[in-house]
C-alpha cells in the first residue's frame, strides 16, 4: 500500500521479527557479546531478560544467522505455562526425536543418547527458551537436570533463557540456587535512550530503500520517541502507522502534529471511550481515558480481554500447536513465534495502561 507510494521496497516497520532489520544498538551489542560468550564456552545457562517489546527474539535470531546449522542443532521452545513433561516432550520434538512412550525415565534416556551421539560426532546442541518467566519452578528443574548430560567430560546441550523482567526476580526466589549456579551470564535489555530511537527509524527506513520520502522533522523523532519510550516494538507500530497514515493524507512531511494525531487515532482505537484531554496539577495536559467515571484504565483493558477470551482462546491454539510433535516443525517454530508476539502484543497494552494507572499526570503514550 504504502510502499509504492513512497517508493519503498518492502515494510520497514513489520510488526514480526525480521533479522534483516537488526539494529545494533549499545545495549543489544552488549546482548549479543554476552550470548556468543556464551556459545564460546559451550556450557551453562545465559539468561537474556527485557521488558516486552524489546527485541529479545530479533537478538536471538541475529546470533543464530551466523551459526553453521552442521556444526549445531538449536531448538527453540516458546513457554506457555507448560507442565515439566510437556517441556520435555517438546524439547524431544524440536530435536526431532520421535516420543513414542509416556514414562519420563524413557524420555530422558533417549534424549541423552541423542545428545550424546550428536556430541560423538562433533555437533554442539543449542535450546533457547523464549518466555522464560512462564515456566514453573518444576520444569526449570527439568531444564536444568537436562544440563547435566555430559559427554568425555564435557555438557552436551546449552540453554539460552530469553523472559520478560520478573524472571530476573524469579531466578532470585528460593529454590532456583541450582539454576543458578549454572548461569554464567545474565543481561537486561533497556529500551532505545532518544538518539538510539531515531537512528534505529532511519536504520529500518534505510533497509527498504528509503530517500527521505517521507521526510520525518526533528521533532517528530522526538514524539516517537515520547511516546514509544524506546520500545522497538511500539516504535514499529506507530511509525507503521504513521507511514500508512501519510499514505492516505497524502503528506510527503511528518513533523510532532502528525505523530500525536496517530498516536490519539491509536489511543481511540483501544477504549469505546476517546481520550479526553484536561490540564494536570502541575498545568500539563493529561489523557483521562474512562468509559465511566472513576474506571481505571487497567480494569478497562483487562474487561476488553476477557470479553474477547483472548487470553484463553490463544493459550488453546498455544496446546494445539504443540501437540502437533515432530510433523512440519519449521511451520510449528514459526506458528509458536507469531502467537509468541501476539501475546507479547497484549502484554504490551496492559503494562502501558498500568503505568498510566499508576501515575496518571503522565502524558499518554501511544
Amino acid at each position: 500500500m504504502y510502499q509504492e507510494f513512497f517508493g519503498l521496497t518492502g515494510k520497514p516497520f513489520q510488526l514480526s521479527p525480521d533479522v534483516r532489520f537488526f539494529f545494533p544498538s549499545r545495549e543489544h551489542k552488549r546482548a549479543l557479546s554476552f550470548l556468543e560468550y556464551g556459545l564460546d564456552q559451550a556450557d551453562g545457562f545465559i539468561v537474556i531478560t527485557g521488558d516486552v517489546g524489546t527485541g529479545k527474539t530479533t537478538l536471538v535470531q541475529a546470533l543464530l544467522q551466523d551459526l553453521d546449522p552442521r556444526q549445531t542443532l538449536v531448538s527453540t521452545v516458546v513457554t506457555t505455562q507448560l507442565k515439566e513433561d510437556d517441556l520435555l516432550h517438546l524439547v524431544a520434538a524440536n530435536f526431532g526425536l520421535r516420543v513414542n512412550s509416556t514414562s519420563k525415565a524413557l524420555l530422558l534416556r533417549d534424549l541423552e543418547r541423542t545428545f550424546t551421539q550428536q556430541a560423538r560426532e562433533g555437533r554442539r546442541m543449542l535450546l533457547i527458551v523464549d518466555e522464560a518467566q512462564n515456566l514453573p519452578k518444576e520444569a526449570v528443574e527439568e531444564l536444568r537436570m537436562l544440563s547435566n548430560f555430559q559427554f568425555e567430560g564435557r555438557p552436551v546441550l546449552q540453554v539460552f533463557l530469553l523472559g520478560q523482567e520478573e524472571f530476573r526476580a524469579t531466578l532470585l526466589s528460593p529454590g532456583f540456587e541450582q539454576l543458578r549456579q549454572r548461569v554464567i551470564a545474565t543481561y537486561h535489555l533497556n529500551p532505545l535512550d532518544v538518539e538510539e530511537t531515531r537512528t534505529y527509524i532511519e536504520h529500518r527506513l534505510s533497509t527498504v530503500n528509503w530517500t527521505h520520502d517521507p521526510e520525518l522533522s526533528e521533532d517528530a523523532f522526538e514524539a516517537v520517541f515520547e511516546f514509544s519510550d524506546g520500545v522497538p516494538r511500539r516504535i514499529n507500530n506507530l511509525c507503521d502507522r504513521l507511514l500508512l497514515y501519510a499514505f492516505l493524507e497524502e503528506l510527503h512531511r511528518i513533523d510532532r502534529s502528525v505523530v500525536e494525531a496517530v498516536s490519539e487515532e491509536i489511543g481511540s482505537e483501544f477504549w469505546s471511550g476517546r481520550p479526553q484531554r484536561d490540564a494536570g496539577d502541575d498545568g500539563s495536559e493529561r489523557h483521562q481515558v474512562f468509559d465511566k467515571p472513576g474506571q481505571p484504565l487497567e480494569a478497562m483493558a483487562r474487561t476488553m480481554f476477557d470479553k474477547a477470551n483472548v487470553q484463553q482462546r490463544l493459550a488453546s491454539l498455544e496446546r494445539a500447536v504443540d501437540g502437533l510433535g515432530h510433523l512440519g516443525l519449521q511451520r510449528v517454530s514459526e506458528l509458536r513465534e507469531e502467537m509468541t508476539y501476539v501475546r507479547g502484543l497484549l502484554e504490551d497494552v496492559l503494562m502501558e495502561v498500568r503505568a498510566l494507572s499508576n501515575d496518571p499526570s503522565r502524558k499518554r503514550r501511544a
